[in-house]
């Protein structure tokens, strides 16, 4: 093993071998950094764009609702009682971060000769609106009051925009509630932004209150609950952990079962990451193939005066390989380095831009997931070497009486 080592740093060290291979062996290794910094934007990038969108679409129903056993429950045809015996256990899971009612009433608001169809949604203190507090472009995120009902609410820029309203406008609003109009009065105390137009066409935030007086309600009825969870990891566990706290009268909705068609576009983002993967790795070892290739064939002397010490082939491939994963860990380095680096700025400084009618967001997100990075240059690094058994099985080819005569 000494030998081997004691070889292996000279040639590292680039002595003896000739011009053209140290250029390709260059080239090689570049060829695999810039492959490492690609798989880690891609994977970075995609991952950030779902959280993104993800976290945008839970903002608007939760994680989890928790309803009465009915499939026009979302409109309010069948209230259920505020005090539920569920509550508290379920907020007692660890992976729950909140959990608060809801109540939805959709209507029509005219303004300036524009008509646009919404839905109001009900909320109370317990809302968690993190999402709206970080999206909100003029005025304030919703303002509980418990002794009186608030007129206050938030609605979105698109809505703002469309009817030529502005903050602090008063706004008539037209419900239908048992075959006759009732109209509701509200201020527009915040304006959002969420990007993604299907939401932001039609939502807005409202006292509960409002809301279960337009359904002839009293305030100890409800729509439904809906629970927030820390990860959206959990959903899966959670969801069968909330079935056994509840009633067969319930039921639970999961956020991806709500939308379906935009957790299936997401999780199609998913395959497009292997297959840049599955390329980018192709790459770096066709590479590294013709790198130690031109390596072997440039050391061929030298390979024939080992064996004619008696070295045999399994001990010079060793040689040759350990070489080959010094280059690939030093590409993996210099990839990481590029990658993280580049995504950093990204992360920071959102130099990269979007269309934001087209992918909900103005900028290329990134969010680094330490477990897949760790992982990527993981099984980079073991698949190249790997791989590097191939290029030197011409070893064995080789006569060093030929090669010593021919030196």
């Amino acid at each position: 093993m000494n030998l081997e080592w004691f070889i292996t740093r000279k040639m590292i060290s680039g002595k003896g071998a000739g011009r053209n291979s140290n250029a390709i062996i260059r080239i090689a290794v570049a060829g695999i950094a810039i492959g490492m910094a690609v798989m880690i934007l891609a994977v970075s990038i995609v991952n950030g764009f779902q959280s993104e969108i993800r976290q945008k679409v839970i903002s608007f129903g939760s994680h989890l609702q928790i309803t009465l056993y009915n499939p026009q429950n979302t409109l309010g045809v069948r209230p259920m009682n505020r005090d539920q015996e569920f509550l508290e256990a379920i907020q007692s899971e660890p992976a729950v971060k909140s959990i608060h009612p809801f109540a939805y009433k959709s209507g029509i608001v005219s303004h300036n000769g524009e008509i646009q169809g919404i839905i109001a949604k009900g909320i109370d203190s317990s809302f968690t609106d993190d999402f709206f507090s970080r999206n909100m472009i003029a005025g304030e995120r919703f303002l509980w009051n418990s002794n009186k009902k608030s007129d206050s609410i938030v609605i979105s820029k698109y809505i703002v925009d469309r009817l030529r309203l502005e903050l602090g406008d008063k706004v008539t609003v037209t419900f239908v509630q048992d075959q006759k109009e009732r109209k509701r009065r509200f201020v527009i105390g915040g304006i959002y932004e969420s990007g993604m137009e299907q939401f932001d066409g039609s939502i807005f935030l409202c006292d509960i209150r409002h809301v279960q007086k337009l359904n002839n309600w009293d305030e100890a009825l409800v729509a439904g609950y809906e629970v927030v969870l820390h990860s959206f990891n959990d959903l899966d566990k959670l969801d069968l952990i909330v079935r056994d706290h509840i009633s067969y009268e319930f039921n639970t909705l999961k956020i991806t079962d709500q939308f379906m068609e935009i957790f299936g576009w997401l999780e199609l983002q998913d395959i497009n990451v292997r297959v840049i993967l599955l390329l980018m790795i192709l790459v770096s070892v066709i590479n590294m193939i013709s790198a130690l290739l031109v390596l072997i064939l440039d050391r061929t002397s030298m390979i024939g005066l080992l064996k004619s010490m008696g070295a045999v082939n399994g001990r010079i491939q060793r040689i040759f390989i350990l070489n080959a994963a010094y280059l690939i860990f030093t590409g993996l380095m210099i990839g990481n380095a590029l990658g993280l680096g580049l995504g950093f700025l990204q992360q920071e400084f959102h130099l990269m831009k979007l269309d934001k009618a087209s992918y909900y967001i103005d900028h290329v997100p990134v969010l680094f997931d330490v477990t897949s990075i760790l992982l990527l240059n993981l099984g980079s690094f073991l698949v190249c070497t790997i791989m590097m058994f191939l290029p030197t099985l011409v070893i064995s080819k080789i006569d060093p009486v030929k090669t010593i005569r021919f030196n």
